[in-house]
């Protein structure tokens, strides 16, 4: 107790040489903390590419003040997450810290934001409890029941009665589970079966045995970013879309990231999400256009958490004329803007993301795979926070 109470009152003290330091200078810092190595990658990836995109497209300036972002690599492991957590708001003196790939990375994280009184950006990870977890979070990605739900909404009215689910176990899988089965069994659904893998090693080979054997109208998948074609392909293997089980999902699993890697079997594969690369406003046409040119592929919801996040940031910072804390989170609530998903609101008093989340098909045009949105449910709230 004696240690806590003492580690406590330094992260205090270096709190307010922190905030001392940031009204002096000319430049802040915004901490950036993502799996660069390791599985999930490709999370880091795309949000580290959005964020460089960003700063080309600002001039890296914000409340009349030059911003550097310091990006560190945790390799998806909380220890890490915590200790460069620390390090950026201690000894770098950042203003914000953000990023966050996956669940258990930002729950680590969160009271390091609390003691630190250092706003935290949630660009990843999406189970629904995250923002409650700290007072200083404020969240630009996306929840699990708010796509779990839209698509068990959808489902129903297009003659799927009988599904089995298949999450990867861990938050997100659990909310998308939850979720997706309440909102399907309340539109008069059945549930034949309720499975779930590892978040690390996933052989789906058994589990879609057992939906093949229990004969469902659909399988309903959520996997967290990066595990969609291996999945996909096994899908195929084991011949499930050849016995007439369709496959419905959240976007997660028919990622643009990898979209075009999974072949013929995503073909009409229905989806809920929030962004997709092919959504038809003019921002999102320019977002992709600069993101392909400064990169060699596709960007995809990941990329559109981070590009958001820095918007969020630098919106906030300007509206502090460059002071992090209290100040710059206050600046963060009940921000309203268009993104190349469409309009966003940051919810003022959960400090979660409303947003529009789509219906989706997967679909083919000039030789490649597209998630094109065909139904929208405007303005979702997080269910999870509705109750």
């Amino acid at each position: 107790m004696l240690n806590r109470r003492l580690h406590l009152m330094a992260l205090a003290a270096a709190t307010l040489a922190a905030g001392a330091a940031q009204a002096q200078s000319d430049t802040v810092k915004i901490g950036v903390i993502l799996p660069m190595t390791g599985p999930s990658a490709s999370t880091g990836k795309q949000i580290d590419a959005a964020i460089k995109l960003f700063m080309a497209q600002s001039g890296g300036k914000a409340g009349g003040k030059k911003v550097e972002v310091i990006v560190k690599d945790d390799n998806g492991t909380a220890n890490l997450t915590a200790r460069m957590a620390q390090e950026l708001i201690v000894n770098d003196k950042v203003v914000a810290i953000a990023g966050f790939g996956l669940t258990p990375l930002a729950l680590t994280a969160a009271p390091i934001a609390t003691q630190g009184k250092t706003p935290m950006v949630v660009m990843a990870a999406a189970t629904s409890a995250i923002t409650e977890a700290s007072p200083y979070i404020v969240r630009t990605s996306f929840t699990l029941p708010q796509a779990a739900v839209s698509i068990a909404e959808w489902a129903p009215k297009h003659g799927i009665k009988k599904v089995a689910t298949l999450v990867a176990d861990y938050g997100p899988g659990n909310d998308a589970e939850k979720f997706f089965v309440d909102r399907f069994l309340l539109n008069g659904g059945q549930v034949l079966e309720k499975l779930r893998t590892p978040l690390r090693g996933a052989d789906f080979a058994p589990v879609l045995q057992k939906v093949r054997d229990a004969k469902p109208d659909a399988l309903f998948v959520f996997l967290p970013s990066g595990q969609g074609a291996q999945f996909m392909k096994q899908f195929g293997e084991r011949g499930l879309d050849k016995a007439g089980i369709k496959l419905i999902a959240t976007g997660d699993v028919t990622d643009d990231d990898q979209l075009n890697d999974m072949g013929d079997v995503a073909l009409g594969v229905v989806n809920s999400h929030h962004y997709s690369a092919a959504h038809p406003s003019a921002m999102n046409k320019k977002f992709v256009a600069d993101f392909e040119a400064m990169n060699k592929f596709r960007p995809n919801f990941m990329a559109v958490g981070g590009y958001d996040g820095m918007r969020l940031i630098f919106k906030g910072l300007d509206a502090t004329k460059g002071a992090g804390g209290d100040a710059l989170l206050a600046a963060m609530k009940g921000q309203l803007f268009e993104s190349p998903r469409g309009q966003i609101l940051i919810d003022a008093q959960t400090r979660d993301i409303v947003q529009d989340i789509y219906i989706r098909k997967v679909e083919k045009k000039d030789g490649q795979l597209w998630n094109i949105e065909f139904d929208v449910q405007k303005a979702v709230k997080d269910p999870g926070k509705t109750k």
